[in-house]
């Protein structure tokens, strides 16, 4: 009979050893002291279901924390409401009862300490984990509040507590992308990155020249900054005004995209000033100019000239290249435009900055747009003409910036600038 009882307590321990292991795996807890009693649910006033997981907290103290003494007894117990992480939606909660002790020496008491929380805190370390995780998913705080049982507010303090904005990166890198991109309240906030690695360098909450320059002046020294190789920005004049002041050694580099999209425009200018002149608007070469005005803005080797195919708006089967020109012939000013166009997309594509330099040097002013850009290219000739010498572009700024977008749409925007930036240090990790 005796065998029998103690057979059957040992599989009673068993049975609960099983299920503290259980229920602490699954909440990820590694604290050995902590013993599981039960699970039990219950509803809050505002019908939420909460599920409750009942512990014990308990492990034998020698001395005592204050005065040092052996002299420690057991002196009740303390109870601890701890938020836990979801695991099939709903809020889960963590009982715990903490062994309390006091000293007969000095007459004070203290508890047993876990790990699965800071002090004085209750939200354990997984909820912490959870809502970070979930913020670099580009969620919502009030979707991340919902789906950890908690609310909105303390969803962002979480994030404020965890995630901190770096002073400053430990080296700077050879090669820099600068652009600008819309934050909060209609303001415009300058970013820069690694042109290689692609890693965000620093966000500022504004693009103004004195706030760079401060930046750069107070975190980085003269000798830090002089290593920084190449800047790559875009049309903005206020990057260029100030480059050399904070990077000495630095050259400046116009992004191949801007150019391109700058000379794209001042054809559009003049294809869309002829457009206006026609009175016939089921001409031919109006439909030309209206509907396929794509085809002039590809470049010469991707142009078809031998296969036939159904133009729509023009509704006739002819080659891409009949059709420009049709238009070109019939107008001799846009033909020089789109030449010149031409001349510039093949010397980008091609990185001939040779060619590129003679083709802006000998241009002939014809009174159009064309002008205007071509008079931007000589004002930044260095900066164009780096753009074929060397390979970085702004793509990767303009990929982060791609991100920040997305975020922010996706939350609907923020209001305030400082818990915006922690966001986008999350999804930039």
């Amino acid at each position: 009979m005796c065998y029998d009882l103690i057979a059957k307590q040992n599989r009673k321990e068993e049975k609960q050893m099983s299920l503290t292991n259980s229920i602490l795996s699954l909440f990820e807890m590694t604290d050995p002291n902590i013993t599981v009693t039960g699970v039990t649910k219950k509803r809050c006033p505002n019908g939420q279901r909460i599920h409750v997981v009942h512990a014990n907290l308990s492990y034998q103290l020698v001395k005592c924390p204050h005065c040092g003494h052996k002299s420690l007894i057991k002196n009740g117990t303390h109870v601890s409401h701890l938020r836990l992480g979801t695991l099939s939606g709903g809020r889960y909660e963590m009982q715990l009862r903490r062994q309390r002790y006091q000293c007969q020496h000095c007459l004070k008491t203290c508890g047993a300490k876990t790990n699965l929380v800071r002090r004085n805190e209750t939200f354990t370390h997984n909820v912490k984990h959870q809502v970070i995780v979930l913020a670099r998913d580009m969620l919502t705080s009030k979707e991340i509040a919902k789906i950890c049982g908690i609310s909105p507010s303390s969803v962002q303090r979480i994030l404020n507590a965890n995630i901190h904005l770096a002073y400053r990166v430990k080296q700077l890198p050879p090669n820099l992308c600068f652009d600008e991109f819309r934050s909060c309240n209609h303001l415009m906030s300058f970013n820069c990155c690694d042109a290689v690695s692609h890693r965000r360098i620093v966000t500022l909450e504004d693009r103004l020249r004195k706030d760079i320059i401060d930046y750069f002046e107070a975190r980085y020294s003269v000798q830090e900054r002089a290593k920084v190789q190449t800047i790559t920005i875009d049309m903005n004049a206020e990057y260029a005004s100030f480059i050399h002041r904070l990077f000495p050694n630095a050259v400046t580099i116009i992004d191949r995209f801007h150019i391109i999209q700058l000379a794209g425009r001042a054809l559009d200018n003049v294809r869309t000033r002829i457009i206006r002149t026609f009175q016939d608007k089921h001409s031919r070469i109006y439909r030309i100019l209206k509907s396929q005005w794509r085809l002039f803005h590809l470049a010469e080797e991707k142009i078809n000239d031998t296969k036939l195919i159904y133009l729509r708006g023009i509704n006739e089967y002819m080659t891409q290249q009949n059709a420009i020109d049709l238009a070109l012939d019939e107008f001799p000013e846009f033909k020089t435009v789109y030449q010149t166009y031409q001349g510039i997309l093949t010397a980008i594509h091609q990185k001939n900055a040779t060619g590129f330099k003679n083709l802006i040097t000998n241009y002939q002013v014809a009174g159009n747009q064309m002008d205007v850009t071509i008079s931007t290219f000589v004002k930044n000739g260095s900066a164009v003409l780096n753009s074929c010498r060397y390979p970085y572009s702004n793509g990767p700024i303009e990929g982060l910036n791609r991100k920040i977008k997305v975020l922010k749409r996706s939350c609907f925007g923020f209001r305030n600038i400082h818990n915006f930036f922690i966001r986008i240090s999350l999804i930039h990790e």
